[in-house]
């Protein structure tokens, strides 16, 4: 069981890893999310179970509810970043399975339309603009949720391939060129022969495992929150009490903050 010096000096190097290796913006992006989530629970626990703090409860919340509108105005400048995001996927070219590639493709075309579908939202929120701002919500956060069920299909495609290969023979196929034989005096043919798989390779398919299960509960737990924002009778839409879409939340943005951490922030799409 590893001691409580060794527990200190792994979160202090993730919180130093956090701070120096992600993008100014990507961070504070995590932060916001997490932060507003943790206060909805909190805030949720407090006005549902205890009434003499509930003023404290009705605090957090409304603290919970301005930075999720913060991470709304935060997003209006985050088009051109999924644009780019998208044009370098492309039609997934480099995917192997032609099923990763479509649901893939269609997530970044969900996530691409989810963005101007909430900056009209807010927008007529904000009186600059006169449409029915209660109509784009549910269009955004439709778009959201077809993202974020594309995800999980892809995560669990994934996990399948992956897990598949992990469990097959130790020894691939690869092909031999001998070329001239001096004894014989002609070139060999190519042959096929075994070749142990690198364990290096072994263990980042592991890796790759862990990262798409993280990803799948992170996933799974913002759909659910997504279905809950919908409107009343689609699902479970609106029956989640404060404290319960805190938590999902809450959940979602620990998984995405441990995987940022990991992945040492490379380029990849921004999420809602």
């Amino acid at each position: 069981m590893p001691s409580y010096r060794h527990w200190s000096s792994w979160v202090e190097t993730s919180i130093c890893v956090h701070l120096v290796v992600l993008p100014a913006r990507k961070r504070r992006t995590h932060e916001i999310r997490t932060l507003g989530y943790c206060f909805q629970l909190v805030g949720g626990v407090l006005v549902e179970r205890s009434p003499a703090s509930s003023e404290v409860g009705t605090c957090l919340l409304t603290l919970s509810s301005q930075l999720s509108h913060c991470r709304t105005i935060l997003r209006l400048f985050d088009d051109v970043a999924m644009f780019v995001y998208t044009k370098q996927y492309g039609l997934g070219a480099e995917e192997e399975d032609i099923f990763v590639r479509c649901v893939s493709v269609l997530g970044n075309l969900a996530d691409q339309l989810y963005y101007p579908c909430e900056h009209i939202a807010w927008a007529a929120d904000a009186r600059i603009l006169r449409v029915d701002s209660a109509r784009w919500w549910t269009l955004s956060t439709a778009f959201w949720g077809l993202s974020l069920l594309l995800g999980i299909a892809r995560s669990l495609r994934m996990i399948l391939m992956l897990r598949r290969r992990l469990r097959g023979p130790a020894v691939a196929f690869t092909r031999y060129d001998p070329g001239f034989c001096p004894e014989k005096g002609r070139h060999l043919p190519p042959s096929w022969g075994p070749c142990r798989l690198p364990r290096t390779k072994r263990r980042a398919m592991e890796a790759q495992v862990q990262s798409e299960v993280l990803t799948l509960l992170s996933n799974v737990a913002d759909l659910a929150n997504a279905v809950h924002w919908l409107p009343p009778g689609v699902l479970w839409a609106g029956r989640f009490p404060p404290w319960l879409v805190g938590l999902l939340g809450t959940v979602s943005s620990l998984l995405s903050v441990y995987q940022a951490v990991r992945a040492g922030g490379h380029a990849e799409a921004p999420t809602p």
